[in-house]
């Protein structure tokens, strides 16, 4: 068994990444931890690839993506919601950082302060103990994780949103915080949403539920190219083009939710096409 070939390299770096991502999420940087995930699901792109074309594939490598994807797509977005949870919670006192990365350490060592050491600071209240509800995704990640090595079913769609997904959709929160941060007014419009840490909360909670639940979703795994059969796939990539280039950050929770409602049109197409064919 060669332990160290080259989707196992990829795996490894896929693994590498995550850490980075949550080395740079405790030092405040959220705005590039994100990045850190993103480079981190390029190898885990291509060391399946990699895998398949080398006919390399094994369990082995099996176990080592599940390990790789724990950290990156499970640990690093639940540490980074957390920290996005806690600059949320005083989101709109007035700061005196001179860039957002201060900003943010500077919530994240009160908190750090208030929680461990119990020192008196904006942060010494009950709501101290509202971020650590974002753990709740490296908690399902690792379940979904387990189920998805396991159940048979996931071949050519997945049962239950994938993490990487999952992810992808977190990585929107540090993002538009970031770019907004200039203009800073968190307090209106739909920023008072987004940014509200109860709301931010509940979205934690909801979608790890979707990680184990048993939902259909399609997967971008083409067995050919023709349209009959394939509508749904090119019907996601055609209007994600669009929303990239059109709305940049604010396409990623866009495109997240548009693969869950297409999934939920062709699972209604699928058992209107089976229901029939048995009348």
């Amino acid at each position: 068994m060669r332990m160290f070939n080259i989707p196992n390299l990829f795996t490894a770096a896929n693994l590498m990444c995550g850490v980075l991502s949550i080395i740079l999420t405790f030092a405040g940087r959220i705005d590039l931890a994100p990045f850190a995930i993103f480079l981190g699901g390029i190898f885990d792109f291509f060391d399946g690839f990699l895998a398949r074309k080398l006919k390399l594939s094994g369990e082995m490598g099996k176990q080592l993506d599940s390990l790789a994807d724990m950290v990156t797509f499970g640990l690093a977005p639940g540490f980074l919601m957390m920290v996005v949870i806690i600059v949320s919670i005083y989101i709109d006192v007035p700061y005196e950082a001179t860039n957002f990365a201060s900003h943010v350490h500077f919530e994240l060592q009160n908190w750090i302060n208030a929680i461990f050491y119990n020192v008196p600071n904006q942060m010494d209240a009950p709501i101290k103990w509202l971020p650590l509800f974002a753990l709740v995704i490296p908690f399902f990640s690792m379940f979904r994780l387990a189920k998805f090595n396991i159940d048979t079913r996931q071949s050519d769609s997945f049962i239950g949103v994938p993490t990487p997904l999952n992810t992808i959709f977190f990585t929107f929160f540090p993002l538009i915080m970031w770019i907004e941060f200039d203009t800073w007014r968190y307090d209106e419009g739909i920023f008072a949403y987004l940014f509200n840490s109860y709301f931010l909360v509940g979205l934690c909670v909801f979608m790890s539920l979707l990680l184990v639940s048993e939902l259909k979703l399609f997967s971008l795994k083409f067995k050919h190219f023709k349209w009959k059969g394939n509508e749904i796939r090119f019907s996601f990539l055609l209007i994600s083009m669009i929303l990239i280039p059109t709305l940049l950050v604010w396409s990623i929770p866009l495109i997240v939710f548009l693969q869950l409602i297409l999934s939920l049109v062709d699972n209604l197409l699928f058992k209107n096409k089976q229901h029939e064919i048995q009348s």
